[in-house]
């Protein structure tokens, strides 16, 4: 063999030797677990320094970022645990703890495995000066809004093609978007604020990233982030300071009980039991019973609480410790973030009570005149109250929920429709029926902290149809503005919209007009109004500025008398604070012996009509009263 050829055998017998060993070396890597991990997202997104809490958790999100080791170096800060679920390897929750000593300002977190290393910035900022978390009482007025459905502030944001309904606003359809937004709720603040509102309660904003659009919000796939088709995080903010300057509180709405079917949790789970029934679709039976029936079998009451609300809902395990931290942080970051004053949390009994119950206690130990109202849909008034604060039943049972607001459902299905409540036809019924609803209220722990309402996004129109008169209309509107209780308005009750749930919950969700481009009317002027819809109007505005500075209607309590001859009459009183309520029920003038009524109405006594400003005399001294057709009250004696 010459020199040249063996310097060419030399040469080709290396090549084949590096790619032997390229090929063995490769092989053996892909048999080793990979290390290429990388951090997409950090939540909280930021936090705060002086929380009462000083332990905070951070969810990490990234491809194999499970086993990655972690380091922080910050004053004041310390790396208390690391903490690896039985989930994907795509998720990976520390925990730290901010001490007292530790000063705002961003500092870094150091991932390392192996050879490969990721470090992100984190911040600590300095708390706001608080405007938020009010809270809000029976001296409030709230106003339940459905933002898509409200105003179309901007139009821009109505299509987003990175988002998995990329079709827009679509308004002809009444199951589709139809673009209303944050932006539109800002521009009409001035409006809420002439109708005396004091209270805001906005449904779900939070990204709705779902197949179908999702255009009422209940199915979050990011907690921390508004749907960019209501518009941003710094526009939501904007919306509750441009309240908090007209005096106007705001309540969030929440949904822990479950997620939207699109979060990244569902398909790529932090561990094997964030959802329950492990993440398979399994359907909640509705019996929202079993969760206090002393009789209710284990598997019933699990079916209730642990099944899924629908199929694109998943159910979250609120046992899950780390999960139950997740939400815990979530609603304390919105009120640090945003200052909202309240939450509204739905589908409240299908979530763990116990866990659920140390989550109002975590929030209000951060913000004691925080308020939270949660979604208790029952048709009795005993199964509303177990879930208020101080039930007697709760507590024997150990189940305490802490929860300092329920909802009235009950009255609301008492009002519905209106005609057969609001009108006298016999002993039993008629008014008599809206005084027994009434009657129950001895079993609320708190009756001043239930909500009352007449209806809502999920619920007929407590007009069914456009009536011709308001007469009816505005004796429901007196019972609810005038009882104990925190009273609750939906969206376009005062310009009398009206409807079924027939054809789909859209034909109670209707558009306001006027809110969205092309519409040749608008409710948000006296001039685009009718006449019919300026007069309900004037009515709820003049009742809700007048409840602003009564403490009778604030703190009183109540003494009502029995339906009788067609008229209920009540009294609310708080000391030398009071208010005289009364309603003929009937279509024909009524002349009334007022003498039943010399408990809490003197003989000449006057008094002042809320509404009209008249001054009337209602037990003269012929003891006799003639109540025009259908005539509603509202009284003050004058001093």
């Amino acid at each position: 063999m010459n020199k040249k050829n063996y310097k060419e055998d030399r040469s080709r017998h290396g090549r084949d030797l590096f790619r032997t060993l390229a090929v063995a070396v490769a092989m053996a890597a892909a048999a080793l677990p990979s290390m290429a991990f990388s951090v997409d997202e950090i939540q909280p997104p930021h936090w705060w320094t002086g929380m009462k809490d000083s332990s905070l958790q951070l969810q990490i999100f990234g491809k194999d970022i499970r086993p990655a080791e972690v380091k922080i170096d910050y004053p004041g800060v310390k790396l208390d645990s690391v903490v690896r679920l039985d989930g994907t390897p795509d998720w990976q929750y520390l925990y730290l703890s901010v001490g007292p000593d530790a000063k705002p300002g961003k500092f870094k977190i150091e991932w390392k495995e192996g050879k490969k290393k990721v470090s992100r910035e984190y911040e600590l900022r300095a708390r706001k000066v608080q405007k938020g978390a009010k809270g809000f009482d029976a001296s409030d007025v709230l106003y339940m809004v459905m933002p898509d459905r409200f105003s179309d502030g901007n139009p821009a944001n109505n299509l987003d093609p990175k988002m998995n309904n990329p079709v827009g606003a679509d308004r002809a359809n009444p199951n589709h978007r139809h673009g209303g937004d944050i932006r539109g709720l800002i521009n009409h603040a001035a409006y809420l604020d002439t109708l005396g509102i004091t209270t805001l309660w906005v449904a779900p904003v939070l990204e709705n990233d779902m197949p179908g659009g999702s255009y009422h919000g209940y199915a979050t796939t990011d907690y921390y982030r508004v749907d960019p088709r209501f518009g941003t995080n710094e526009e939501y903010a904007e919306l509750i300071d441009t309240l908090h300057n007209r005096g106007i509180k705001t309540v969030m709405d929440m949904i822990f009980n479950h997620s939207g079917s699109g979060h990244p949790w569902l398909e790529n789970p932090p561990a094997s039991n964030w959802f329950n029934n492990q993440g398979n679709y399994t359907q909640t039976n509705h019996k929202l019973t079993t969760i206090f029936d002393s009789y209710a079998s284990d598997y019933d009451r699990s079916m209730a609480q642990d099944g899924w609300f629908v199929e694109s809902m998943p159910d979250l395990n609120q046992r899950n410790p780390h999960l139950m931290k997740y939400l815990i942080q979530n609603s304390i970051w919105w009120i640090e973030e945003a200052q909202i004053d309240g939450i509204r949390m739905d589908t409240y009994p299908y979530a763990d009570v116990a866990e659920m119950a140390r989550w109002i206690s975590a929030v209000n130990a951060e913000y004691p005149d925080f308020q939270i109202v949660g979604e208790s849909w029952y048709g009795d008034t005993a199964a509303e109250a177990f879930w208020q604060k101080g039930s007697p039943v709760a507590n024997a049972k150990g189940e305490d929920t802490n929860l300092q607001v329920v909802m009235d459902f009950p009255l609301m299905i008492k009002s519905r429709g209106l005609a057969p409540y609001f009108e006298e036809t016999d002993p039993w019924n008629g008014l008599n029926k809206i005084y027994d609803q009434i009657a129950l209220d001895y079993v609320y722990p708190d009756p001043l902290n239930v909500l009352r309402f007449l209806d809502n996004h999920d619920t007929e129109r407590v007009l069914l149809t456009l009536p011709d008169s308001l007469d009816q209309w505005k004796q429901a509107i007196t019972v609810l503005l005038t009882i104990p209780g925190i009273p609750q308005l939906y969206y376009g009750t005062e310009v009398l919209m009206h409807g079924t749930r027939e054809g789909g919950d859209g034909n109670v969700r209707k558009d306001m007009p006027g809110g969205f481009a092309g519409d040749t009317t608008t409710v948000f002027t006296r001039e685009g109004r009718s006449d019919l819809e300026n007069e309900a109007v004037d009515y709820i505005s003049a009742l809700n500025h007048f409840r602003k500075t009564s403490g009778a209607i604030a703190k009183g309590g109540m003494k009502h008398f029995i339906p009788n001859n067609g008229i209920y009459l009540y009294q609310r009183a708080n000391g030398d604070d009071k208010v005289v309520v009364m309603m003929n029920g009937r279509d024909e003038a009524n002349e009334v012996d007022m003498e039943r009524y010399q408990e809490i109405i003197p003989v000449g006594a006057k008094y002042k009509d809320v509404i009209t400003g008249e001054i009337i005399t209602v037990r003269p001294e012929s003891g006799k009263y003639t109540f025009a057709p259908r005539e509603t009250r509202v009284l003050v004696p004058l001093k």
